[in-house]
C-alpha cells in the first residue's frame, strides 16, 4: 500500500502540471473509484467539468485538490473567509471550500498523460485538463485492485489554524481527512503532544505508529524500518517507552521518510509508481523489511518476520529486544 514517501510523491509531480488548470471532462469507467463520493457518477462528473484546480495538498496517506467555485456559484456565497489562513488567497478563479479527494488506497495510481495516448488498461477515471502554460493534458486514475477512490468533499477548519497540509497554506481539510492525525514531516506537527500521546497508549509500539489518529502516513515499511534504525521492538509496550527513546524513535521515522522520499518512494512491483510511471527505488535501502533471512546491517544475525496485523513485522532479535524497563 502507499505510504506517505510515495503519495508525496505523486503530489509533487501533479502540483506543477494541475495547478490552475481546467477540468474539461470527466470520465469514470468504473462506479466503485467514486463510491466514497456522495452521490451517483453523473453527480461527480457535472461538479468538476468546468473548474479550475488549485493546488495539490497532501496529509498523510491522503491527497486532494482544492477546487474553484462553479460558474453558478457567486463568490458571496461563500463561508466566512476567516476559516482560510491569511497567507491564503483565491481570489482569481473563486474559491469553492471544495476539493477532489484522492486516495490511492492498495494500488491506485495517478498519472499524468498526453491526450493522444491510449487509455490504460487498469484506468478507472480520467480526466482532461486545460492548462494556461502546458495546454492540454489528461490525468488518469488506474486502479487494478479497486480500493481507491476519488471522491468530491467539502473543506473545514482545521481545529489548530494551521494549514491542512503540505501544499497550500489554506488551513482547510476535507471532512474525509480532518479524523487523520499530521504526519512526521508537516511543519505543524506536534513533537511534544505525540511523545506524550504515544506514552499514554496502552499498545504496542508498531500498533501506536499505524494508527492513524496518532500519526499518519506511517505504514507497515517505513514502521519496521524506522523501529529498526531506532534499536526498538515491535512488540515494546509504549507505556515502557521513556520520553527520550520515544523522541529518538520519531527522529528516526522522519529520517526514514526523508530518505524515502528522496529516493522516489519504495516500489516493489509496477503498482507503485509517479505520476509518469517511474519507480521508486528506496526498497534498495531497506534494512529490516522484507529482508527476513538475510543478516542484519547492524549485527550481522538473521532478520526475522513475524506475522502481525494480517500482515508481517520484520526485525532484528538481538539488535530490538523488548526492555522490562
Amino acid at each position: 500500500m502507499p505510504e506517505l514517501p510515495e503519495v508525496e510523491v505523486v503530489r509533487a509531480g501533479l502540483e506543477p502540471a494541475v495547478t490552475g488548470a481546467v477540468i474539461r471532462s470527466v470520465v469514470v469507467h468504473d462506479e466503485r473509484s467514486v463510491r466514497r463520493h456522495a452521490g451517483p457518477s453523473e453527480d461527480f462528473i457535472e461538479r468538476l467539468e468546468g473548474r479550475s484546480i488549485l493546488s495539490a495538498v497532501r496529509r498523510g496517506k491522503f491527497l486532494w485538490l482544492p477546487l474553484s467555485a462553479p460558474k453558478t456559484q457567486e463568490f458571496s456565497t461563500l463561508r466566512d473567509e476567516s476559516a482560510r489562513s491569511d497567507a491564503h488567497s483565491h481570489e482569481s478563479p473563486a474559491f469553492s471550500e471544495e476539493a477532489l479527494v484522492v486516495h490511492l488506497g492498495m494500488s491506485g495510481q495517478v498519472l499524468l498523460r498526453d491526450l493522444g495516448q491510449p487509455d490504460d488498461a487498469l484506468l478507472r477515471i480520467r480526466l482532461d485538463l486545460v492548462h494556461p502554460a502546458h495546454g492540454e493534458l489528461r490525468v488518469a486514475f488506474v486502479d487494478q485492485r479497486i480500493f481507491g477512490s476519488m471522491a468530491i468533499d467539502g473543506l473545514v477548519p482545521t481545529p489548530d489554524g494551521a494549514p491542512g497540509g503540505l501544499g497550500d497554506a489554506a488551513a482547510l481539510v476535507p471532512r474525509q481527512v480532518a479524523h487523520i492525525a499530521r504526519d512526521p514531516l508537516d511543519p505543524a506537527f506536534d513533537d511534544d503532544r505525540f511523545v506524550s500521546d504515544l506514552r499514554k497508549r496502552k499498545t504496542g509500539v508498531k500498533r501506536a505508529l499505524l494508527d492513524q489518529a496518532l500519526v499518519s502516513g506511517v505504514g507497515n515499511i517505513y514502521a519496521d524500518e524506522s523501529l529498526w534504525a531506532a534499536r526498538i521492538h515491535y512488540d515494546q509496550p509504549t507505556a515502557t517507552l521513556s520520553r527520550a527513546r520515544a523522541r529518538t524513535l520519531l527522529a528516526e521515522v522522519r529520517l526514514v521518510l526523508g530518505k524515502a522520499l528522496a529516493e522516489g518512494g519504495t516500489s516493489f512491483d509496477a503498482q507503485y509508481v509517479n505520476v509518469n510511471g517511474a519507480s521508486g527505488y528506496f526498497s534498495h535501502s531497506l534494512n529490516a523489511y522484507g529482508r527476513q533471512g538475510q543478516p542484519c546491517p547492524r549485527c550481522g544475525r538473521p532478520i526475522i518476520r513475524e506475522s502481525f496485523m494480517n500482515r508481517g513485522s520484520h526485525f532484528c532479535a538481538f539488535c530490538q529486544r523488548i526492555r522490562t524497563a
